[in-house]
């Protein structure tokens, strides 16, 4: 599954096609992970998505997920009485591990985020 994913994103990068594809699963995440952050959105295969969230999907298994009612709300952290204290929530910690409706990013103005293979960013971090 993870090969199949890093040799279809590699392909799909003409220019990136002489990346060698290393056997440590280590190497191809982050070569998974390059790939997702610099590809320009366009279409792709139902092939792919199906295996990419099979791979999603346990990834997350294994990271583990946080739902929202796991994390204190302001009033409960800092006893305000503020009408909004009790649906206001902070995290600390790896986002894509939240299981919430939305997120926070400070994108930039194309709102096509950023393309540098791993940075560290949270743009990176959503969109790998």
């Amino acid at each position: 599954m993870i090969h199949f994913i890093v040799k279809y994103l590699r392909a799909d990068s003409e220019q990136y096609n002489d990346i060698e594809i290393s056997n440590n699963n280590k190497e191809k995440r982050k070569l998974i992970r390059s790939f997702m952050n610099i590809r320009i959105p366009r279409t792709i295969s139902k092939e792919f998505i199906e295996v990419q969230d099979e791979f999603l999907l346990e990834e997350t298994k294994d990271k583990g997920i946080i739902i929202l009612e796991e994390i204190p709300t302001i009033k409960e952290q800092f006893g305000s009485n503020a009408y909004f204290a009790e649906k206001i929530s902070i995290w600390q910690g790896d986002i894509t591990r939240l299981k919430v409706d939305a997120i926070v990013n400070a994108a930039n103005s194309q709102m096509l985020g950023c393309f540098i293979p791993c940075h560290k960013c949270i743009d990176n971090a959503i969109h790998s």
